[in-house]
């Protein structure tokens, strides 16, 4: 699942090379963590959250599909 944020995220920025996703995994969970550069936050994040939203739904029926939940956090 970190490898499809970080393929999403590197599609949309400016700066793909400053893209970084940690994963962590709390109580079954796994919240990816999404670092990019200030000024390729908006683009992440899209108008009203709609890119992070549409990020969020494929993460999730992704982990679905493997029988795990997952979570999107982007951290500025």
């Amino acid at each position: 699942m970190k490898e499809l944020v970080t393929f999403i995220a590197k599609s949309l920025v400016d700066k793909p090379e400053c893209v970084q996703v940690d994963e962590v995994e709390r109580d079954n969970v796994f919240i990816e963590m999404l670092r990019v550069d200030q000024e390729d936050l908006g683009k992440v994040i899209g108008k009203q959250g709609s890119t992070a939203k549409a990020i969020r739904t494929l993460l999730a029926v992704t982990a679905a599909k493997q029988g795990k939940k997952s979570k999107l956090e982007i951290v500025e």
